[in-house]
């Protein structure tokens, strides 16, 4: 089991950090994004296939550790949370469900493709409220910076024009 857990590890970690090179992230948030998406991928692998939690809820639990995980490495770089969390989700898109759905539809087995759409929209659905969670879990932790907008009258070098 630990043997494959490392391979789903290693490919998870590849894919994260191929779609973080698409997306132009900076090179110095590879190796945290690679790992967040990983550690996150071998968690849902272990929770779904292993313990046998249902699809929603695997889901749900990786998201929110992606996001936790996520908002730890932008403070610890100083970077914004999005170069973590965008990549680390790309091994839990439903894409393979997608294109099922697609082709089942095409073919004629109308009950096969819906069964699929379940599939994509309990996943999608779950990532969501994943990262919804995963922010306010952050929130609690860490606090919620507020930036009052303040009128131009007040900003530092502004001269009034008369």
């Amino acid at each position: 089991m630990i043997e494959r857990l490392l391979i789903h590890f290693g490919f998870a970690f590849v894919a994260t950090i191929c779609f973080a090179i698409l997306l132009n992230v900076p090179r110095h948030a590879f190796l945290a994004g690679g790992l967040i998406g990983g550690t996150t991928w071998d968690l849902y692998v272990v929770i779904y296939y292993h313990l046998h939690v249902g699809l929603a809820l695997s889901n749900l639990v990786a998201a929110i550790l992606i996001g936790i995980l996520s908002m730890v490495a932008a403070k610890l770089q100083r970077q914004p949370m999005i170069l973590y969390n965008v990549p680390a989700l790309v091994p839990f898109v439903p894409g393979g469900q997608a294109y099922k759905v697609v082709r089942y539809f095409v073919l004629g087995n109308y009950g096969v493709s819906l069964g699929y759409l379940y599939q994509v929209i309990v996943i999608a659905g779950a990532i969501t409220l994943g990262f919804g969670l995963g922010d306010l879990i952050n929130t609690a932790i860490y606090g919620r910076h507020h930036w009052h907008a303040a009128p131009f009258s007040q900003l530092k070098g502004w001269k009034k024009r008369d």
